[in-house]
């Protein structure tokens, strides 16, 4: 009685596509588990993008000034010459100082993520 029980049963099974498409499916509901070389990346990403975002505003805001000192040299000729000059000339420093600015919080974004990271790179190598 058993036997026959599973000789009536139906199997299927799916082709290649539709099983990599239940694959892709079914990872989406998976915990996430990060790989070392992902965490790698990220740690990576991390030094790099809090430097970049802060020279970035740093940049931005630096040439809002110096057009604001060209603004007021160039409009308001008579009085406010040299005050335009003066904080277009500032406007330039500021932007001038981001790049200084990024290599800086760079080099200390890495200096403490440097353990972590030749930690996992050795873990990889191996």
């Amino acid at each position: 009685m058993d036997d026959r029980k599973n000789s009536e049963v139906f199997h299927f099974t799916y082709s290649a596509k539709e099983q990599e498409e239940l694959k892709a499916i079914r990872q989406k509901y998976l915990p996430a588990q990060e790989d070392k070389m992902q965490k790698l990346r990220k740690l990576d990403a991390h030094a790099t993008n809090k430097g970049r975002t802060i020279s970035l505003i740093m940049g931005v805001l630096g040439v809002l000034i110096m057009g604001g000192g060209m603004s007021l040299s160039l409009v308001w000729q008579g009085s406010l010459f040299i005050p335009g000059i003066i904080l277009g000339v500032f406007g330039m420093a500021v932007a001038g100082m981001a790049y200084l600015v990024y290599q800086r919080i760079l080099r200390k974004e890495r200096e403490k993520i440097a353990p972590e990271v030749l930690r996992l790179t050795e873990e990889l190598m191996k």
